[in-house]
């Protein structure tokens, strides 16, 4: 979910199914998700090297993301 924030004058990303605090923001809109697909493929990463189970999404959406 992203959202313009204007306490912070950014736009901000927020991840509710990774938790309260998995949120990245980013100057502009296009920033702002490139930033999150960052944190996304991170939380990926640590998900499974933890070997935890990835929680479902929330909403659908029209990023995809591999796995490389």
């Amino acid at each position: 979910m992203s959202q313009w924030s204007d306490e912070d004058r950014k736009y901000v990303v927020s991840l509710p199914e990774f938790g309260p605090y998995a949120h990245t923001h980013g100057e502009t809109y296009a920033e702002a998700l490139k930033n999150g697909e960052e944190v996304i493929e991170l939380l990926i990463e640590e998900y499974q090297s933890l070997g935890r189970t990835l929680p479902k999404p929330l909403m659908a959406g029209s990023l995809a993301f591999s796995q490389d």
